[in-house]
């Protein structure tokens, strides 16, 4: 067997993911990253130059949903495993690099799908330390079968099902791995992938969020000089954070403003003003713009048509206030790195499922220039940053609300008479959900407005009102979420109390689906 390569130098501390498509390849980079290593997510068609232009101490190639087998499927430049840098492949991955190199993929009659046990044949730097004897369980999820591995190949490991469960080159740094070690199925995945970040590509532990924040403040310090700065709040967590952290980087610099669109949830102005103004001493300038967006929305239905219009409303709101101070040349936004993930498509053309607030949304020409310092984290690592820059837990705690607001928690038209029966019924969800003891462990939890009537009867009278969704989930980063199993005794709380307290609603549902394949947010 090759030689563990040393520890890379301080600028290749990091590991690149190239995305298959499959929907656990964030999981890879959130269990990366808990071992304070720092990795990034690009496309599977991404230029071997970038690539080294890059530097990266390993790479990883993620799962997916296609076959390697099929005409027009995410490929592989081998000049990529010239690089001299360890590869790891991951299901799709192993496959794509066996087919690649010679040996034989094969279409299997039955799919290889769920828990199967693993034997490990072989001592291996990438199976070390694994928690208990020679087998483990793992989880598989593919339709192929790998009947013969290319040439330099040894087994380090099998199943039942599969001879080639995990593999690897005798002379060159690459491996791979029939089953998905990010998934929590997987006893011992979380070690593997330490082992291929740390023992494999030599990585340190890094990636800590103190330092993150020093190196973002002397980032952000670099990028806008002495000019002025402008935040566009939206009383969310990213925003908060965003906004703290600029602060704590250019001070007096940055001016802080806070739109009241009119799309915003029961008491959100009057708690963002506080929080700003008294908690964190931030200089802060609201806008009430609620006629303007209203207006503009009028007669919308199309999700993705509202969003942008919000988008470029917030930018032309923002670029005002900015020429009211005279000399302010950037935008704080809260991108986060699911954002940008969810925004970028695996290969070819943009099939994005939705537009991003903080990505997609915003006009293609504005005069301001963007500081997105939340840009590389995931939600936990923005807690967690706030957390060090002192904001309050009750502000850090908060669930995830969109940049549009209630405007995509309302399918159709955005009318004042549907705002008003949202805020009220999203007010009873967040009530009783606290009342209840859950929210802390919750992601979201939130009401939607569905524009459809159904038939009812309220004191002995026949009703035709609308129905009210209610969508409580749980996640880690939001990348992938399953619906939250509530008491009983909750949601029949939650459903009495909106059809009696919210005037024109007379039904409530309880979404039961997980993303994927559906989205958190209804639109």
């Amino acid at each position: 067997m090759p030689s563990v390569p040393q520890p890379p130098d301080s600028d290749r501390d990091r590991i690149l993911i190239l995305d298959y498509g499959s929907q656990f390849t964030q999981l890879i980079a959130r269990r990366i990253r808990e071992q304070k290593v720092y990795c990034e997510i690009h496309p599977a068609g991404l230029d071997v130059e970038a690539v080294r232009a890059w530097n990266p101490a390993g790479i990883v190639l993620s799962g997916g949903p296609a076959s390697v087998l099929d005409p027009g499927v995410p490929d592989l430049d081998l000049a990529l495993l010239d690089l001299g840098r360890p590869v790891l492949g991951v299901c799709y991955g192993m496959q794509l690099l066996v087919h690649r190199l010679g040996g034989v993929v094969e279409r299997s009659e039955e799919r290889e799908y769920g828990r199967a046990l693993l034997k490990v044949e072989s001592d291996d730097p990438l199976l070390a330390d694994l928690p208990g004897g020679v087998e483990h369980v793992v989880w598989m999820s593919h339709g192929d079968r790998v009947l013969r591995l290319p040439p330099g190949f040894d087994v380090l490991g099998t199943s039942e099902s599969s001879p080639f469960a995990a593999v690897r080159h005798r002379e060159r740094p690459i491996w791979g791995l029939l089953f998905h070690p990010e998934v929590a199925h997987t006893d011992g995945g979380a070690q593997i992938l330490a082992n291929f970040a740390h023992r494999i590509c030599g990585c340190g532990s890094s990636w800590t969020m103190e330092a993150f924040i020093d190196k973002t403040i002397r980032d952000v310090r670099e990028q806008v000089g002495r000019r002025r700065v402008v935040c566009g709040l939206s009383g969310g967590v990213d925003s908060s954070v965003a906004a703290a952290l600029v602060y704590r980087a250019v001070g007096d610099q940055l001016h802080c403003i806070f739109v009241d669109n009119g799309l915003l949830r029961r008491g959100e102005r009057d708690e963002v003003e506080r929080s700003f103004r008294e908690g964190l001493g931030i200089p802060l300038v609201t806008v009430s713009a609620q006629e303007r967006f209203l207006s503009a929305l009028r007669g919308v239905e199309d999700p993705e048509r509202k969003r942008r219009i919000i988008g470029h409303l917030f930018i032309e709101i923002f670029e005002r206030e900015a020429e009211r101070l005279g000399d302010a040349d950037f935008l704080v936004q809260g991108t986060l790195y699911p954002d940008v993930i969810e925004s970028v498509s695996v290969k070819g053309p943009s099939a994005t499922i939705k537009t991003h607030h903080n990505v997609g949304g915003l006009p293609e020409r504005m005069r301001l220039r963007l500081v997105e310092p939340l840009r590389e984290l995931f939600k936990d690592e923005v807690r967690e940053v706030g957390r060090r820059l002192q904001l309050s837990e009750t502000a850090i705690g908060r669930h995830p609300f969109p940049g549009p607001g209630l405007a995509i928690r309302i399918l159709g038209e955005v009318t004042p008479e549907r705002l008003e029966a949202l805020r009220q019924a999203d007010s009873i969800v967040a009530e009783e959900i606290r009342r209840a003891g859950l929210y802390q462990s919750m992601w979201q939890a939130f009401a939607v407005f569905l524009p459809i009537r159904s038939v009812g009867v309220m004191g002995d009278e026949r009703t035709y009102e609308n129905v009210i969704a209610v969508r409580c989930v749980t996640s880690v980063d939001a990348m992938t979420a399953d619906w939250a199993r509530l008491p009983h005794a909750v949601l029949a709380a939650i459903s009495s109390r909106i059809i009696n307290e919210v005037k024109g609603i007379n039904r409530v549902v309880y979404d039961i689906s997980s993303k994927p394949p559906a989205t958190i947010e209804w639109e």
